[in-house]
């Protein structure tokens, strides 16, 4: 598989790929490399405990993969690509449209090329449409496509509309670029053509607001910020306690009844205003306002002993230091630590998919600059030495 993608949603859905097994070779720009090489700090500390150039956020993407460069501006660079594409099974860019047809690295040519190829592009807009031209990044999808409008502390609390502490649009544009490319290797396998696959940021961020979509489809209103609420279920949302915060997520009448009986409400779970779901959004704000009178009085840990111990779904908000410390972390192997070219090793978040038969693969932290462009160019490709060393002289690699 070859990775022409670069920041973050190309490159999350190749290392999702090369974590189910696929061999990902990461092509980046000569010298510079994939842009989030330079987003630090912080920077991977190497075995002497000296900063290295690698930032966390490269690392986050891109681990199980070989780094090759090649500047696709130049005829050797492009030469190069078009060797590895004849062979490969997929292929993920994220230029700007128009940007690799220049190059002779567009779908077209390339699927002509290779027929078997899965070409799956993602850009801001996609590959046809009056804004197919214009950049993106995470946050303006997110602002754009919908999400800050429904994210943050309602009006009435002073609040503002919120983008989400992670590049989620990137995040949920890759996780639709694996399914895609999955289901066009089935395809494949049952016609033996490959295809183009065309995926957009904005599109895909307007698709996973899913029940806010149906919501406004619906009923033609906007849905409005809630901070931790719910629009549909209630009580849904975090509560203040004594000592801090807990959050309550309540999905069904029965565990409403749980809840009231835990929190010694248990008149409340019985009145006709609270006894449904629909009724209780109907008043939602004379529920809230029972239940965070009687929630502050005791401790976050009192009051999860009891709605845990009563089935109803509840939790701390935690902080990473709080998720990675909890010796759930280690019992479940959430982290897991990745040979690296600089450092004995490399802490990673584990892949949450466990197989029965085809365990997910950890072979690697993510690769330095260029570092298997010549095992690749002399390897697969049989680049000669002396032909390597041509193309490094002009720039091509």
């Amino acid at each position: 598989m070859l990775d022409l993608s670069r920041v973050l949603a190309g490159p999350w859905a190749g290392q999702l790929l090369a974590d189910y097994g696929a061999d990902v070779i990461k092509i980046e720009r000569p010298v510079t490399g994939d842009d989030t090489r330079f987003w630090g700090p912080p920077w991977l500390t190497d075995n002497a405990g000296n900063q290295t150039g690698e930032s966390a956020y490269f690392l986050a993407a891109n681990r199980n993969k070989k780094s090759v460069t090649a500047d696709l501006s130049q005829p050797g660079g492009q030469a190069l690509v078009t060797r590895l594409a004849r062979n490969a099974d997929i292929l993920i860019e994220n230029f700007r449209v128009g940007t690799l047809a220049k190059h002779g690295l567009d779908a077209d040519s390339l699927l002509h090329l290779n027929p078997r190829l899965i070409y799956c592009s993602i850009s801001a807009y996609g590959q046809s449409g009056s804004r197919r031209l214009l950049p993106g990044y995470d946050a303006m999808m997110q602002a754009e496509a919908g999400l800050m409008s429904i994210t943050g502390a309602p009006d009435e609390e002073g609040g503002r509309p919120q983008k989400v502490g992670v590049a989620i649009s990137d995040i949920m544009t890759g996780m639709y670029a694996v399914t895609a490319i999955l289901a066009a290797l089935e395809a494949r396998h049952r016609t033996g053509q490959g295809q183009s696959i065309d995926l957009s940021l904005y599109h895909s961020q307007v698709a996973w607001l899913a029940n806010q979509n149906q919501n406004y489809l619906m009923t033609g209103k906007s849905p409005r910020r809630l901070g931790t609420a719910h629009p549909n279920l209630v009580p849904y949302q975090t509560f203040v306690t004594s000592d801090g915060e807990v959050m309550i997520a309540v999905g069904n009448d029965r565990q409403f009844l749980a809840c009231m009986q835990c929190l010694d409400l248990g008149s409340v779970g019985s009145e006709r205003r609270f006894a449904t779901n629909v009724a209780r959004v109907r008043n939602r704000a004379n529920l809230v306002s029972l239940m965070s009178d009687q929630l502050r009085h005791r401790s976050s840990a009192h009051w999860l002993r009891k709605l845990a111990g009563a089935g109803v779904p509840a939790g701390r908000i935690n902080d990473l230091h709080a998720v990675f410390s909890d010796p759930y972390a280690e019992e479940t192997g959430l982290v897991r630590q990745l040979p690296h070219a600089l450092a004995e090793g490399v802490p990673y978040v584990t892949n949450p998919v466990h197989f029965s038969a085809t365990p997910v693969e950890y072979r690697s932290a993510a690769p330095t600059l260029g570092q298997h462009t010549d095992a690749v160019l002399g390897g697969e490709l049989q680049y000669t030495a002396a032909e390597i060393e041509a193309l490094r002289r002009s720039g091509a690699v």
